[in-house]
């Protein structure tokens, strides 16, 4: 039959038959090509060793000091699988980490250089707040204290040790090259300052820190003393913090030293963060967790968390409280008192602290949980 004698309704059919796209060709199935396909022996070398270089990990050494002894402190980077004793990777390893480790080469959080701040940017960043009013009431405190012991009668008590309100060089510079090493450290480590306990959602409540719930009761903060932490409270409002500086050691990471002489029993500074339940921070990494309530009841207990936020207590030392030389470095004390009825952590000094002098306080002052046997 002729092309032109075909209909034409039948030429549109045939055309659309020849625009459609051919059909896919339907393959086998991987189970069916696992059926018939051939299995592959893995060859294995003369010392037993597999193809891939063995097992790696029964030969890896420290990267520092090329020893592949004492494994049970042999970390091992989760980046570059390369190899470090805890002793031997700085800043040391305190103690064997629960998660992911990175060696520092790896590591996110790499030791940044040191930031400049400017004077505007350092009053943003401490909240600084220049007030008449804060200045009157620190003023009002110093009245009331001394007109208390110009009116107290002549009556022999026994000497209870009260606790010194530190004093901020005077030199406002230097001031400021003071929190600027503190801003500095806080923002490497990913902070934001904070001056007192929080209380962040899906943590522990305000209403969880209560003295009372402490198991055997906590000693209550006196009166004058409370008076002296609010006019410390109040310096630092105005940027009068006390003489210490964040200074970074290859070795123990960020420290504090004193930047001016400071007497025994001074009150250096408050341990501050977030407020958690023991119970959620059971396989936290944070190495500066501390104690602030211990109930008869574990599930209850807090601690303060300072990995979000915190202040300079963050970075002050810990001993090691396993040799003699290590217990001699401790010049700072952690105390819990019971401040209006909610728990607080204070560090004072014990001595006298000479200015260029390292701080250090026993990270087990209530519990000896913490390893500290690796600190230096």
């Amino acid at each position: 039959m002729a092309p032109s004698s075909i209909p034409a309704s039948q030429r549109i059919q045939l055309q659309l038959r020849a625009a459609e796209p051919r059909r896919r060709q339907k393959y086998r199935s991987i189970k069916e090509i696992m059926r018939v396909a051939k299995r592959v022996v893995l060859l294995e070398s003369d010392d037993g060793d597999q193809s891939d270089g063995g097992d790696y990990y029964s030969r890896v050494a420290c990267e520092q000091c090329g020893s592949g002894e004492l494994a049970d402190e042999l970390l091992l980077c989760d980046r570059c699988d390369r190899g470090f004793h805890m002793l031997c990777v700085r800043p040391i390893v305190a103690r064997v980490p629960i998660g992911p480790w990175f060696c520092p080469a790896c590591s996110d959080n790499k030791i940044r250089p040191i930031k400049s701040f400017s004077q505007k940017k350092i009053v943003d960043f401490f909240r600084i707040q220049k007030s008449e009013e804060a200045d009157g009431k620190c003023a009002s405190l110093q009245v009331n204290k001394k007109r208390r012991r110009r009116a107290s009668t002549l009556v022999f008590h026994k000497k209870r040790r009260r606790l010194l309100a530190y004093v901020p060089l005077e030199d406002p510079e230097r001031r400021l090259v003071q929190m600027a090493s503190l801003a500095s450290a806080l923002t490497a480590q990913r902070m934001e300052f904070s001056n007192q306990l929080t209380y962040m959602p899906n943590m522990a409540p305000l209403s969880a820190n209560q003295a009372i719930f402490e198991n055997g009761g906590m000693q209550v903060l006196s009166k004058e003393d409370t008076e002296t932490l609010e006019q410390c409270r109040a310096m630092q409002t105005r940027g009068e913090y006390p003489p210490l500086i964040v200074t970074f050691d290859s070795c123990e990471g960020y420290t504090v030293e004193a930047d001016g002489p400071i007497k025994d029993m001074t009150l250096i500074a408050e341990y501050t963060g977030d407020v958690d339940y023991i119970k959620n921070r059971e396989q936290d990494d944070c190495d500066s967790l501390m104690t602030l309530l211990l109930t008869a009841d574990p599930s209850d207990s807090l601690i303060v968390c300072p990995d979000k936020r915190g202040n300079i207590a963050r970075f002050i030392s810990g001993i090691n409280n396993h040799t003699l030389e290590g217990r001699k470095k401790q010049n700072v004390k952690c105390v819990r008192y019971n401040v209006g009825g909610a728990c607080h952590v204070l560090l004072v000094a014990t001595r006298d602290i000479s200015k260029g002098e390292r701080l250090y306080y026993d990270y087990n002052g209530y519990e000896h949980e913490y390893p500290t046997h690796n600190f230096v």
